[in-house]
């Protein structure tokens, strides 16, 4: 039986074999097939081609650059301040105008701090900067002491403003106190604002220039719209009758992000905006534009969070006749503004042009350039004519 089968095997490999058709005079099945054909051609067409585009290529590797410049001034006039004007160079933070950048809405402020041995107010923070201090109450645990023990020198204060000096200072009659410490002196004081010093800046507005490229294509655009009016930009704001004006008023941005600018003032707080560029780039360069959207990116429930808000901390120093160092400690509150781009281009797929046009090999000669070496004759390769723009290529 083992040599039978092998030679069977062994003449089949001289068979032919044909396929054979088999046409059912049936309406019915003939209807099935004719619609089963109809709906991948419709899927082909309708989704594949017309909704996703799939005769597209895409480019998702976009290049941005995003250049931001305030403006607008506030007066206030405070206890501690006094008369004040302000303007950008004091409230923006950084002043270079980088995509992300921060506009000062209220502040604390402790002048004329010197470095030198004073207590470590463990006060409660209150709403009332006049409350006085009291010493040994628990808003920095790491202070309290019952004796000099307690405060071991030279040992920094968990969460505090400085080292301790080994003294345990107290009130008369109270049996606990806050330890002596070195420091930058007075500490802070502890309160939180009542209401926002700057919430005026509400009505401040930011021009956001934003210029994005895509390599593959070689095609740039930026956010400003062209035009011959030279007083536009200093007119215009951004708003769904001016959706591609570039200057926004701060105010509306914490809106359309579901935000109060009165609150979110008041101890800060983070404001997503989002620049969104899907461009068709077989249509004209004046069709491709940026679309905004806004989002709070911070925690909203200020009021039920200990980390609610934004907030840091800097100082302005200084120096006396006698030559010593004194400075005052700003603790700024304010909203933080995060610019983020992305998006994608799209352009007619070199298959289409390539095969499947009158002109391809039109096309074809663009595309393809031929090498000479030395060791083979010619050699096809495929490169991207880089001197060739989507509206170049568009116009062949």
């Amino acid at each position: 039986m083992g040599q039978v089968a092998w030679k069977a095997l062994f003449l089949s490999l001289f068979d032919y074999k044909t396929e054979k058709y088999v046409i059912a005079k049936n309406k019915k099945v003939g209807v099935l097939y004719r619609v089963v054909q109809l709906s991948i051609l419709a899927y082909l067409v309708g989704w594949v081609f017309v909704v996703k585009k799939g005769y597209q290529d895409t480019d998702t590797s976009l290049q941005s650059s995003v250049i931001t410049k305030l403006k607008g001034v506030a007066f206030t006039n405070t206890s501690e301040l006094g008369e004040r004007l302000w303007d950008v160079a004091d409230y923006v933070i950084p002043p270079q105008g980088e995509s992300v950048f921060f506009v000062m809405t209220n502040l604390i402020v402790t002048p004329n701090q010197r470095q030198a041995m004073c207590p470590e107010v463990g006060r409660t923070e209150s709403l009332d900067p006049q409350t006085p201090a009291k010493p040994g109450s628990a808003s920095i645990p790491d202070a309290l002491c019952d004796k000099d023990t307690d405060c071991l020198e030279g040992e920094a204060v968990v969460a505090g403003n400085g080292v301790k000096t080994g003294r345990c200072l107290k009130d008369r009659g109270s049996t606990r106190g806050t330890c002596e410490i070195l420091a930058w002196c007075p500490v802070e004081k502890r309160y939180k604002p009542k209401k926002p010093l700057l919430g005026s800046a509400e009505n401040f507005t930011v021009y956001i220039k934003n210029s994005i490229r895509f390599p593959k294509f070689k095609f740039s655009k930026m956010n400003v719209l062209a035009t011959d009016n030279e007083s536009y930009l200093k007119t215009c704001r951004y708003s769904q009758e001016h959706p591609y004006c570039p200057i926004f008023v701060l105010g509306n941005i914490v809106r359309w992000a579901g935000g109060n600018f009165q609150e979110m003032a008041l101890e800060g707080g983070v404001i997503g905006i989002q620049i969104e560029w899907n461009c068709d780039l077989d249509k004209a360069p004046s069709e491709c534009n940026p679309h905004y959207s806004f989002s709070r990116l911070d925690n909203k429930s200020a009021e039920t969070s200990i980390s609610s808000g934004y907030n840091f901390r800097f100082a302005k120093y200084y120096r006396d006749a006698e030559g010593v160092d004194y400075r005052t400690l700003i603790k700024a509150y304010g909203i933080r503004f995060d610019v983020m781009v992305n998006g994608k281009g799209a352009f007619f797929c070199d298959l289409v042009l390539l095969y499947l046009i009158k002109k391809s090999n039109f096309y074809r000669g663009k595309k393809y350039e031929e090498v000479k070496s030395s060791s083979r004759k010619s050699l096809s390769s495929p490169t991207l004519n880089g001197n060739q723009s989507p509206d170049q290529l568009g116009g062949l």
